[in-house]
């Protein structure tokens, strides 16, 4: 039984980046072996097992043989005969088919060293184009390794272009499809994520209401400036998506917000999320515009944006509209969200006290509420004049 360190792991302490997890490649073993030793039997669909102390992931080496359509049509051999190599040679890219031994030793059997000099992502063998998956995940690293000067291999990209001719693109999970998704949106450079499947022909099978946008020059534009400046203070990934969904759709008429409730709904998007991408693309207008607003219509926005159960929101929201502003009107300030901030501040002063005490009605302690808040934006307004 021989066990090595692979994929990731290797390749990112070879360029010098922070590794994350370790994944372990077990060679010589059967599952009756490693539960034997105390390790835990976690795969699914193959054999992985949980170190039963670092609790790390350790599979036994396996083969993959294409039997059916889409990323799990494969009959998977995990027979202890299989060898370190064979395992390298199913992987997606050189760079990561590569393992490391307990001393230190590099196995490279595909050249993934020398592609890491030349800053390229390269398929490992043509048994890449089986499994559609792959798409996404060079798009990624594509992503991760962007601001490293890595490129994809010309040839990799044709293999990638004729998977989206197959179409089995369609046959991944919607929840496959978000994990690679968040996983890029992560990354130093997450826009040149949805640029590589615009070049490889995949937005349109993976994200339509994505692609339908990215036809348009400015659209796409605008969406990929917007990510990129509001990943400069978030790393959520939630986040940077409803900066990227504003600033794509920041030019269209309102008949066209339905396709972002549906981008929303299609997609297993937490609720948080949801709420926060529909927001953005239906909000940031009246933000933009809000130094203009009277008290009533200023009021009106701040109760859509629901300042006091969810300030967090609200603020994050105004970081979202700054980055798109921004974006458009390049070198001016967003003033607009400090006023936002302030009239949210002014409408909270409702001291409600009295109307208690004097057990005001439901309707009429609203009337009373509304009327004060009314008062106060109007004073905040005629000061700022």
């Amino acid at each position: 039984m021989e066990v090595y360190l692979v994929g990731g792991a290797v390749r990112d302490e070879l360029l010098g980046l922070p590794v994350t997890e370790r994944d372990w490649v077990v060679i010589g073993a059967s599952p009756e072996d490693m539960v034997a030793k105390g390790y835990t039997p976690v795969g699914k669909d193959f054999p992985v097992f949980l170190h039963p102390e670092s609790k790390e992931e350790y599979a036994l080496a396996r083969t993959e043989i294409k039997k059916g359509r889409g990323y799990k049509g494969f009959e998977i051999n995990t027979s202890p005969d299989v060898s370190l190599e064979e395992d390298l040679l199913r992987r997606d890219l050189t760079i990561n088919a590569m393992a490391k031994n307990d001393a230190g030793e590099i196995i490279d059997p595909y050249g993934g060293q020398q592609d890491l000099e030349n800053k390229i992502l390269r398929h490992v063998s043509d048994a890449f184009s089986e499994d559609p998956l792959r798409v996404l995940r060079v798009a990624r690293f594509a992503a991760k390794l962007h601001s490293l000067d890595f490129k994809i291999k010309h040839e990799t990209l044709l293999l990638m272009r004729q998977i989206v001719i197959t179409r089995e693109l369609l046959e991944l999970t919607l929840e496959r499809i978000w994990q690679e998704t968040s996983k890029a949106l992560l990354t130093d450079s997450p826009g040149e994520y949805f640029k590589v499947l615009k070049n490889c022909n995949a937005l349109a099978q993976v994200f339509p209401y994505i692609y339908y946008q990215f036809s348009d020059s400015d659209s796409s534009q605008l969406g990929l400036a917007s990510l990129n400046a509001i990943a400069k203070k978030y790393t959520d990934p939630n986040i940077r998506f409803a900066g990227f969904i504003g600033g794509l759709y920041f030019n269209e008429t309102e008949d066209k917000y339905a396709n972002v409730k549906k981008l929303a709904n299609t997609f297993p998007l937490s609720n948080t999320c949801k709420k926060l991408l529909t927001l953005t693309v239906n909000a940031q207008h009246a933000c933009h515009n809000s130094l203009e607003l009277d008290e009533n219509n200023l009021l009106r926005l701040l109760q859509k944006l629901d300042v006091k159960r969810n300030p967090d929101r609200f603020n994050t929201l105004l970081d979202i509209c700054e980055a798109i502003y921004t974006s458009v009107h390049m070198g001016d300030s967003y003033k607009q969200k400090v006023w936002l901030q302030a009239a949210a501040t002014e409408i909270q002063k409702v001291n409600v006290d009295t109307w208690i005490r004097e057990k005001v009605s439901g309707e009429e302690f609203a009337k009373n509420i509304k009327q004060v808040q009314l008062a106060l934006l109007h004073e905040l307004i005629d000061s700022s004049n």
